[in-house]
């Protein structure tokens, strides 16, 4: 089974540990992006993983490249032009100090990218799955309709299409984004949200909900899930369930809706090593769970069990098999040293 993913792949710039930026005069470099974060789990679970972005040729460029490949990703639909490499700056958060994430993405390769760039009949000769996120057509320029001539062709080879709505203020304002993936969502089968990209992106809202006062209401997600399902006719719709306890503890947990059941995982206390990446770890998991046949309650626990593993792994990738995530989600959440 062979996935295909679409997006911007950035370079991570944070310093060590929990230090303030540029509390001293060192900070990590690695690689990141919602897209790009979730071929890499799609690889790590031993499925055929195709990453499309664009590029500079030069050796910032070319690292991105090489950081897919050590994890088996195919970068052969790469496409290699523009003149930069977006970043991002993260300072990790810690107990009731919020993470920051600072953006310095514009005029990226992507971002500037043409949609003669994309060859997307050959890019989904044999594909079963293309999954892109709100992020990607939010960069500017003709990512909308990039992404949309990705959809159609996607549509046109029988490709089941995936989206996290991801908002991301930073970038585009909510009428643009609504707009946007309105257009968009008309392709998508399996659409994962969380308890503020519905309402942030089509004004759906979790009745009963308080995010930050930790109360989840879950008969509010039952209605955020069917409204998003009856507007765009979506197969399947994904919720994750965070309850911020504070930056460094968390409660997990998730919903998948298949047009008839409402199946809800158990819920995982989280202590967290690194957050970023936690979602993508998600639809990661939730993707290769719908290839493998599980059913919707299995599917939603393997999602978020991959997801609560990721907590625990620094950087954005997810470097985690199937056995881990099985083992966690069958119940073996103890942490005991295995010997």
């Amino acid at each position: 089974m062979k996935v295909v993913t679409f997006g911007e792949l950035m370079l991570r710039l944070a310093p060590n540990g929990y230090y303030r930026f540029f509390q001293n005069d060192q900070m990590q470099a690695t690689f990141g992006g919602g897209e790009a974060n979730v071929a890499v789990s799609i690889a790590n679970y031993g499925l055929d993983s195709t990453y499309v972005t664009k590029l500079p040729k030069h050796a910032i460029g070319q690292a991105a490249v090489d950081s897919l490949r050590y994890f088996g990703v195919d970068t052969s639909k790469i496409v290699r032009g523009g003149d930069r490499v977006g970043i991002y700056f993260l300072e990790k958060g810690a107990s009731q100090r919020g993470s920051v994430c600072i953006y310095d993405r514009a005029h990226s390769a992507i971002a500037e990218a043409k949609p003669s760039d994309f060859d997307w009949d050959s890019i989904f000769e044999g594909a079963d799955w293309f999954h892109f996120t709100g992020i990607t057509p939010a960069l500017g320029g003709n990512m909308v309709e990039i992404c949309k001539e990705a959809c159609k062709a996607a549509k046109a080879k029988g490709v089941k299409i995936s989206c996290d709505l991801n908002y991301r203020g930073k970038l585009w304002t909510r009428d643009e984004a609504r707009a946007a993936m309105t257009e968009l969502c008309q392709y998508v089968d399996v659409c994962i949200s969380n308890e503020e990209d519905a309402k942030d992106v089509f004004g759906i809202e979790a009745e009963g909900t308080d995010i930050y006062g930790g109360k989840l209401n879950h008969e509010g997600y039952k209605s955020v899930a069917k409204q998003l399902a009856d507007k765009f006719g979506f197969e399947k719709v994904a919720i994750t369930l965070r309850t911020s306890i504070s930056a460094n503890d968390n409660d997990w947990a998730g919903m998948l809706y298949d047009g008839t059941d409402y199946c809800f995982s158990k819920t995982y206390h989280l202590h967290i090593v690194d957050r970023v990446g936690g979602g993508d770890s998600f639809g990661g998991g939730l993707i290769y769970a719908l290839l493998n046949g599980k059913s919707t309650q299995a599917a939603i626990e393997f999602a978020v069990a991959a997801s609560a593993l990721k907590h625990t792994v620094e950087g954005d990738y997810n470097r985690v098999s199937v056995s881990e995530v099985e083992k966690l989600a069958g119940g073996d959440g103890s942490g005991r040293v295995q010997r």
